[in-house]
């Protein structure tokens, strides 16, 4: 069995190399038994044995007696295949679990000379036929054990995965799996097995199925071995990506299998035993496939955007429409019913059966991976073009079909109490959000025919999950940045729905992404648009004052540690104040409105707003945009009766412990660092109260240049000017109550020098500081 025998066999082999030129009668079928005997000796394990076996001329008689096998051919004639099969499986059994024996097959091009024969294979293979590829049972073990080689060969070593990956191997086992077993084509299998004991017909095609499905297995094994490094692994690293677009047809040919209606099963299959391997097999490439296809599009550019162009043109793959595959798999793809009864023995428990449920749990993953997929590929700003199309706009269909599904998806289980398809709602919306950042998009999914406004404001109700929230806040967030688009949304009621949604709640706090949008959305809305602004500011008549979105806004800016939340939350006050002092809503004379106006006015005209907004200036050092909101939202406030005092006092009054305090992300959407001003280079590391701010902004010193005055800090002139405005109207008699003027004093003497410098700038800033002056009037005595 071993020793002796061995050597000799594989001595043999060399001889009857040596004696192919001759093309004897019977020379193939004395291969083949050498080989399947020396094959069968390798079994045992025995590594000294497979060492000297190494170090002798095997591997390059194995890789010449394949050469000869085909000699030219695409695959091994008829009456070689036998031979094949069996060297294969010497070169399997000589490089188990032995890196020398695989170092010297690599060296003699054996595992090169595999992939030729899979290529072989794998040349007639059309990507569009659903059928298993027609294999005979010799050529089925060929290709099977080719793949097990490979396999052997490449388990955790480097130099062969290398020169795999090189040769493009991995898309060749996929081609070559997929073609030969595509997931669920065993529940078409047409032969009516014979009653007859041993019915050779059933056995051989059992048989194929068996090689069939063993060979898909083999081939996942194979592939995950190339992608996964060691190395890599042990460094966190993601696994190696070696598919391109080729990949992609066969990738989504498995997520057809899970699509009903699922056929009867076959009588072949009836028996929950006979199937059971094949129900795994189709289950473990599932999962395989919809994690390539998640990575891939996650990973590669190229895949995200023949993704998009293939929806259109099916050409892109030949012939197969992968995006819609995969739209069409999250859609209606669902458990089989088999799956209950794929077990050996049946049961009579009315027990949930385990197995069952752990598939179930698995398969929700592969749509949430195939889902991932998608939106990334609407997310590839160059396929913006390609995905919204409006060739169809005229019949009613802006956006093209990519659109009109994802606007299908939300319409339809928008109810999610009925239809618990949060699946789909979040990916249309995050989908259509990552579409709609141009203003023509945005405005057509607001706008008749699709006026998608109302279905959106249902999707923010209470119960709703927060993950289906953040979906929808993220497109509401697009579609709010449009003006157009405001009055329209507004009258959806979406900031009602805001505030009733539970997002600023302190429930939803471990979910900051989630409150920093909703705050975005309110934030756009109420910018230049005074009705939105009342929505923000004033209850509905059964809403207690509490609970609108301004007040749970402002709570949750006191509340929240996140200067993201602070900063971006205190700008929701800001554009409503500017909003309801803008000139449309100064101007109006309708009585309603002027009452409305004069009832949110009063809400945001008191200590606590004022207090909001002068923590966003002195927490904004190093944004000086934002440090210009809060000036301007507070010099409008100044202007309300009482405002002068209430905007003074947020000025002095000391600051929370919490602006001063170092680290913490920058808030969003700011403008660049406010840079050289005395509390930057001061060791405190933020300023005591927000006066502190508006000395350092108008600190920073202007220079002559070729006799021009020119302003050096990266303060924006107009930041200056409009605090120049701010301390010049609080210090202007009357504004601020004559029993605080000692505090007036000391405001105009922590500026009026600042002012007279900046006043000498010709600049805004310089126009803005001699009218603050102007309006103080002459010095006192």
């Amino acid at each position: 069995m071993s020793g002796p025998s061995t050597s000799k066999n594989a001595s043999k082999l060399g001889d009857l190399l040596a004696q192919l030129p001759l093309n004897q009668p019977g020379q193939w079928k004395e291969i083949e038994f050498t080989a399947q005997s020396l094959a069968n000796d390798l079994r045992v394990k025995d590594v000294e044995q497979q060492t000297a076996l190494g170090l002798t001329l095997l591997p390059q008689t194995l890789t010449s007696l394949l050469k000869g096998a085909t000699d030219g051919a695409p695959i091994p004639e008829e009456d070689r295949k036998n031979a094949v099969y069996e060297i294969l499986r010497v070169g399997a059994n000589l490089c188990m679990d032995h890196d020398e024996n695989r170092g010297a097959l690599l060296e003699a091009n054996f595992p090169q000379t595999i992939v030729s024969i899979l290529e072989g294979y794998a040349e007639p293979i059309d990507p569009a036929n659903t059928s298993p590829l027609p294999l005979s049972v010799p050529d089925l073990r060929i290709v099977k054990t080719a793949v097990g080689v490979l396999l052997n060969l490449s388990v955790g070593f480097e130099p062969v995965q290398t020169r795999l990956i090189s040769l493009e191997a991995a898309l060749t086992i996929l081609k070559l799996s997929i073609a030969i077993y595509p997931p669920g084509s065993w529940l078409h299998e047409t032969h009516q097995p014979s009653e007859e004991l041993n019915d050779p017909e059933t056995a051989l095609i059992l048989e194929s199925w068996s090689l069939r499905s063993g060979l898909a297995s083999w081939a996942l094994r194979a592939i995950s071995e190339l992608r996964e490094d060691e190395e890599e692994q042990s460094r966190h690293l993601p696994p190696r990506q070696f598919f391109t677009i080729d990949a992609l047809p066969y990738l989504v040919r498995p997520l057809q299998a899970f699509i009903p209606p699922y056929p009867s099963l076959p009588p072949l299959f009836a028996n929950p035993s006979s199937r059971r391997n094949l129900v795994q097999t189709d289950f473990e490439v599932l999962e395989e496939a919809c994690g390539l296809l998640e990575s891939l599009a996650l990973d590669v550019e190229d895949v995200r955007l023949s993704l998009a162009r293939g929806h259109a043109v099916p050409a892109e793959h030949g012939g197969v429409t992968c995006l819609t595959d995969m739209l069409t798999f999250v859609d209606r793809g669902d458990y089989p019913p088999y799956w209950s009864s794929s077990s050996s023995s049946s049961s009579t428990s009315s027990s949930p059966d385990p197995e069952h449920a752990a598939k179930e749990k698995a398969f929700d993953i592969c749509k949430a991976a195939v889902i991932k997929a998608i939106v990334e590929v609407a997310g590839e700003e160059k396929n913006t073009d390609v995905l919204w199309d409006d060739s169809e706009a005229a019949e009613g269909k802006p956006g093209g079909e990519f659109v009109q599904k994802m606007v299908q998806w939300i319409r339809t289980h928008k109810t999610l109490s009925e239809t618990n398809r949060d699946d789909l709602i979040i990916c249309a919306t995050i989908s259509l959000g990552n579409l709609v950042r141009r203003e023509t998009h945005a405005a057509a999914i607001v706008n008749p025919p699709i006026s998608l406004g109302p279905d959106l404001a249902s999707l923010l109700a209470p119960k709703i999950d927060i993950k289906v929230k953040h979906g929808v806040l993220g497109l509401l967030k697009h579609l709010a940045q449009s003006p157009a688009n405001r009055p329209i949304l507004g009258k959806a009621g979406i900031i009602q729905r805001l505030a009733s949604s539970g997002v600023w709640s302190d429930k939803a706090d471990m979910v900051e992404i989630v409150q920093v949008s909703a705050i975005g959305v309110a934030k756009h809305l109420c910018s230049n648009n005074v009705e939105n602004s009342f929505a923000l500011v004033l209850p509905e008549s059964s809403q207690p004052p509490e609970s609108t979105a301004l007040q749970q806004t402002l709570v949750l800016v006191r509340r929240s540690d996140s200067i993201a939340v602070k900063s971006e939350g205190t700008r929701v006050l800001v554009n409503a104040i500017k909003s309801l002092w803008s000139p449309d809503a100064l101007s109006s004379k309708d009585p309603t409105f002027v009452q409305k106006r004069k009832d949110a006015i009063n809400v945001v005209a008191n200590q606590v707003c004022a207090a909001a907004l002068a923590q966003l200036i002195g927490r904004s050092k190093k944004y000086p945009l934002l440090i210009n909101e809060g000036v301007v939202a507070l010099s409008l406030l100044s202007t309300h009766a009482n405002g002068g005092q209430i905007v003074l006092d947020a000025l002095m009054n000391p600051l929370p412990s919490e602006v001063n305090a170092r680290g913490g992300p920058p808030p969003v959407s700011a403008g660049g660092p406010l840079a050289g001003n005395s509390v930057e280079a001061s060791p405190v590391v933020g300023p005591r109260r927000a006066l502190d701010m508006i000395v350092s902004v108008l600190r920073a010193p202007p220079v002559l240049i070729q006799g021009v005055t020119v302003h050096t800090a990266d303060i924006p002139v107009e930041v200056r000017a409009n605090t120049c405005a701010l301390v010049g109207h609080l210090g202007r008699k009357g504004v601020v109550p004559e029993d605080r003027a000692k505090d007036v004093e000391i405001l105009k003497e922590s500026t009026r020098e600042l002012l007279e410098i900046a006043a000498k700038e010709r600049t805004h800033a310089g126009s803005a500081a001699k009218r603050a002056l102007e309006a103080w009037g002459p010095l006192d005595g």
